[in-house]
């Protein structure tokens, strides 16, 4: 076991599905995010939630079976039969609920890294994978690894079976950031999963296929034009962007001003713009803050390039 009583760690925000990739595609950014505190304390028995801050008027669950972060370190503790070991979990929420940037991933990848350093590291990063998602399960009802992979790992990460947990790390191409602009709109993901259609047409599975492929090609051969012109969701976006209000006029601002291409994060009502480098990013988001306050929208602008370090341990 780890020498340490005490392991404190960063967990990213995350953009899920990225235009072309529902429910396959995520990617990790440099913030938002949240903390998570393991603590040993011998005068417990099994797990305890301990602390939750950051919620706002939000009230998160100390049960821990009922909360993400507690329900994957739990199945963590059980696999590896220290269930009865006393262990203080602190929740420290950084990032906005219902955002569509993977609040409850963050939670869910940060306590499993965090229970599993405290414990002296006896699983690799891949292999707590399987437990960060049963906590996504308690969030949204859903297991799907596009936000809990990237959060938990980094870069941006290719889930070829949800089931399987078959997931690829995509290589990054040089100068990619993001801006990402979150409004003051609230959709929570069960919702905008009910207004998606459970078919599709052939000739628009075409198109969509045709452009995750490419989206593919460009980051494995560094094409940033390619992205962009990839950057096409013939499927979610159509169905989902009512939910947004604004959602044209904040695209469009951020194709003006040379995005490469501009979608929703996750089930929203977050929106990301990828641009070929940092200043274009900060210049292009702030065009979409602008874009929706024109609709009377507060919104938060957060930049980044692709994070590709996933949780980390902080300094003690």
């Amino acid at each position: 076991m780890s020498k340490h009583k005490e392991v404190r760690v960063f967990a990213p925000a995350t953009v899920a599905n990225v235009a072309v990739g529902y429910d396959i595609l995520g990617f990790a950014i440099n913030r938002p995010g949240d903390e998570i505190v393991a603590r040993l304390n011998p005068e417990l028995e099994g797990l305890k939630i301990t602390a939750i801050t950051g919620t706002g008027d939000k009230v998160l669950p100390y049960d821990v079976e009922k909360n993400t972060a507690g329900v994957s370190a739990q199945r963590l503790l059980e696999h590896l039969g220290m269930t009865d070991l006393g262990i203080e979990l602190e929740v420290h929420k950084k990032m906005p609920f219902g955002s569509g940037l993977g609040s409850s991933a963050a939670s869910s990848a940060g306590a499993v890294v965090a229970v599993n350093e405290l414990l002296g590291a006896p699983l690799s990063r891949e292999s707590l994978l399987y437990f960060t998602v049963l906590g996504e399960v308690v969030a949204d009802g859903s297991f799907h690894a596009d936000n809990v992979a990237p959060s938990l790992v980094g870069g941006i990460t290719l889930i070829r079976s949800n089931e399987s947990l078959d997931i690829h790390h995509l290589p990054v191409p040089t100068n990619l950031h993001v801006a990402v602009i979150h409004p003051e709109l609230e959709i929570l993901t069960k919702d905008a999963r009910a207004v998606l259609s459970d078919t599709v047409s052939l000739n628009t599975a075409v198109h969509q296929m045709g452009s995750l492929a490419s989206f593919i090609v460009a980051l494995y051969t560094n094409d940033l034009p390619l992205l962009g012109r990839s950057l096409h969701d013939f499927i979610i976006e159509p169905q989902r962007k009512q939910l947004i209000k604004g959602f044209d006029d904040v695209k469009a601002a951020a194709m003006t001003r040379g995005a490469l291409g501009c979608s929703i994060s996750g089930a929203g009502p977050s929106m990301f713009a990828l641009c070929d480098s940092g200043y274009l990013a900060q210049a292009v988001g702030q065009g979409m803050i602008e874009a929706f306050a024109g609709h009377g929208i507060e919104s938060q602008l957060y930049v980044s390039p692709i994070n590709q370090d996933g949780v980390v341990v902080l300094p003690g």
